[in-house]
């Protein structure tokens, strides 16, 4: 199945605070968590930690978490429109050195959103679950244009 990929992280190669996988199928839940953020910039205390709308867990059990969400499909493919998001999805399956979570198989898809059209922001802006559910939005969108 595809899933649509949205990370929230702590200013620009910070680590992780938020990551949401939002799938393809409407019928199906999606993945939401956060781990927490111990010095968070001032841009993300006045953007991202008042929209959370979770309580964040500990890394390794985001890790497990996320893990357990893809590990019955035999071939997910997260969809992303910024690299740093799946850096962040890939690194939460590095367990330690030479160990992974198991997953079965897992393909990542970047998608430029110059290309596909702007993206509105999500119905909460900097959520990462509301951002994923706006790029999805979007994509389905620019396939449906593209197939006419």
């Amino acid at each position: 199945m595809r899933y649509f990929l949205d990370a929230e992280y702590n200013g620009f190669g910070g680590e992780l605070i938020a990551l949401a996988l939002v799938p393809e199928d409407e019928g199906a839940p999606s993945f939401y968590a956060a781990v927490e953020c111990a010095a968070p910039t001032s841009w993300v205390v006045e953007h991202i930690l008042p929209v959370l709308q979770t309580e964040p867990l500990s890394r390794a059990e985001l890790a497990d978490r996320f893990a357990g969400y893809l590990i019955d499909d035999q071939n997910p493919l997260l969809v992303a429109d910024w690299p740093e998001d799946i850096a962040h999805a890939a690194r939460l399956l590095v367990t330690g050195p030479g160990r992974m979570k198991p997953i079965r198989s897992i393909r990542f898809e970047l998608v430029d959103p110059v290309l596909i059209g702007p993206i509105p922001p999500g119905e909460t802006p900097h959520n990462a679950r509301s951002d994923a559910a706006a790029l999805r939005a979007a994509v389905l969108d620019y396939e449906s244009r593209m197939a006419r």
